[in-house]
């Protein structure tokens, strides 16, 4: 552990900053000179995102954190292709995004699932949308809710779940279409402490069995720790990317990691980028 602290220290002593650093492997998605401007009623321009610059890795887990209003949501919205982009260039596997794609799955807070239709029907919802092989995907959206431990909820409803089982759901409504890369938007903000924690388990755990790319929205900074490959931190408005930490922990990893030293350093680290301009909530 001491060797860590001291790799920890020798790396952010001042921090390097390259936001295009990312982890071995293939890069699945590239973001250059990525920009968004909103234009109110009254015709005044909002800045939301300045030159955002980020290569990801596949396989690899990025979490981003910064203060409400920095444009995290944003840049998840754009990567959907749901939100059109002022300026730059965003591509996955090579291919520019220019509209919604088939090769992502998006978590949202609140699962939003369709009361009326069961948990297994729940999941099969991409399926339908994008007409595909429904006897084929079933067998996959059965196998996913084994996964994360709903074998024998598929024929209940929503409102019989807990939230956190909701939200497992959600999950594997997201990778039931086999997507290259999961966007998850502040997914676990709605749950209690305990079941949060519960439920990062739980997505490192789906994560390491099905290895996708991930990138997940947060306010925690534990959170983003522990759950990331890499914690991409944004400034406030216009959302810039100010640094890009690369978290050197083992894996799998356990909850008892969150009271190590190594684990506080890192979180030390990144709180400091908020002392001097509000916090971060």
């Amino acid at each position: 552990m001491t060797a860590t602290i001291a790799r920890v220290e020798r790396r952010y002593a001042p921090p390097p900053f390259n936001p295009t650093v990312s982890a071995d492997g293939e890069v699945l998605i590239e973001i250059n000179g990525l920009n968004k401007i909103y234009h109110g009623r009254d015709g005044a321009a909002i800045h939301a995102l300045s030159g955002i610059n980020l290569s990801v890795a596949d396989g690899e887990f990025v979490t981003i954190v910064g203060p409400s209003g920095c444009g995290k949501s944003t840049l998840l919205k754009i990567l959907t292709g749901t939100l059109r982009k002022t300026a730059g260039r965003i591509t996955i596997r090579d291919r520019e995004i220019d509209g919604p794609s088939r090769d992502l799955g998006i978590v949202f807070q609140a699962p939003v699932l369709l009361p009326w239709r069961t948990i297994l029907e729940n999941v099969m919802l991409p399926i339908e949308v994008q007409r595909l092989d429904a006897p084929k995907f079933r067998e996959r959206a059965r196998a996913l809710l084994r996964l994360v431990g709903l074998q024998g909820f598929e024929d209940k409803y929503p409102g019989e779940l807990s939230g956190g089982m909701q939200q497992r759901v959600g999950i594997c409504r997201a990778l039931v279409h086999d997507p290259a890369l999961l966007l998850m938007d502040e997914p676990f903000g709605a749950l209690d402490a305990m079941t949060r924690e519960q439920m990062n388990l739980e997505l490192l755990r789906i994560w390491q069995e099905n290895r996708k790319t991930v990138m997940l929205v947060t306010h925690s900074i534990p959170e983003a720790v522990f759950l990331a490959d890499r914690v991409v931190v944004m400034s406030p408005r216009p959302g810039r990317i100010t640094d890009v930490i690369e978290v050197d922990l083992p894996r799998p990893r356990a909850l008892s990691m969150i009271n190590s030293t190594a684990f506080g350093h890192y979180v030390e680290i990144i709180r400091t980028h908020f002392t001097a301009s509000g916090g971060i909530d």
